[in-house]
């Protein structure tokens, strides 16, 4: 790995883990609703893709699809509809493991067959998850966690609707763009509890465009660099990236319980790389 794709790496790895931060310092500081978030979250994310892809190729148009499109909507709402009651950490490392489980489960449904190694793996990951969950003082809201279940599976499913696009930045553009009237839409059937400020409007804003476009430009970019074993487990320091960053902007604990089922999911799904690795 070259130092470019290292630093580009590092950048894309901080974007993901900055879009867990403010859609959850948006929705716990400031007075801004979910639905508006994620309308404003996918206006600027559509914009700033759209407008990288013309500086890139002139001329060149949007592609992407609608399955993809509301793929990408589902996973945009049940994010910020989560994040009204999941802190930082607890959220992403949901959203990361059942993006990761989903697809896993996705390859063995498609014909993959599972050796001792990766079925110990997907095993150990889906124990850290339920120990998560369980009931008790330290469990997360089970509403807002069956939420980003949810919208770890729409990820997980937006990620396998694009393995084989021919330009990835131009489909994102496109799917970011269908979704865009989806999210409307969504505000306008909930404009009764429709609500912002500046603040909340500008972390919106800078999740769309900063964390969500730029952010997945530059890993598209690193990409390039990566090898796909290395891509998927580079992701794994994202849950960690979210969940120091909410104790330490948002003072948000860092419980055991965190701990140790960040251990058992991380270390699954890193079992799993390895298995494919060698089989590989």
């Amino acid at each position: 790995m070259t130092a470019r794709t290292f630093l580009l790496t590092a950048l894309a790895m901080l974007a993901f883990a900055g879009n867990s931060l403010l859609c959850r310092l948006a929705l716990k500081a400031t007075t801004i609703d979910a639905a508006t978030f994620t309308s404003v979250r996918l206006l600027c994310g559509a914009l700033t893709l759209w407008l990288l892809l013309q500086w890139r190729s002139s001329g060149k148009t949007a592609a992407g699809s609608w399955a993809g499109a509301v793929s990408l909507f589902i996973y945009a709402a049940a994010f910020s509809f989560a994040y009204i009651s999941l802190d930082t950490g607890v959220g992403a490392l949901l959203l990361f493991g059942a993006v990761q489980v989903s697809m896993i489960v996705y390859g063995f449904y498609s014909g993959e067959r599972f050796n001792k190694l990766t079925s110990c793996g997907l095993i150990l990951a889906l124990a850290g998850l339920l120990i998560l969950l369980l009931p008790g003082a330290k469990a997360p809201a089970l509403g807002g966690a069956l939420l980003m279940l949810l919208a770890g599976v729409a990820w997980g499913a937006y990620s396998l609707l694009g393995r084989k696009v021919a330009d990835p930045l131009a489909a994102t553009a496109g799917n970011f763009i269908r979704a865009v009237p989806l999210a409307l839409l969504l505000s306008l059937i909930l404009i009764s509890r429709t609500q912002w400020d500046a603040s909340g409007l500008f972390y919106a804003a800078l999740s769309g465009a900063l964390t969500s476009g730029v952010g997945y430009a530059i890993w598209y970019t690193a990409l390039n660099g990566l090898k796909s074993i290395q891509a998927a487990t580079v992701q794994l320091s994202v849950p960690i990236l979210a969940a120091l960053a909410g104790s330490l902007v948002l003072g948000e604990a860092l419980s055991l319980r965190l701990l140790i089922s960040s251990v058992a999911v991380l270390g699954g799904i890193a079992l799993v790389l390895s298995a494919k690795q060698r089989a590989a």
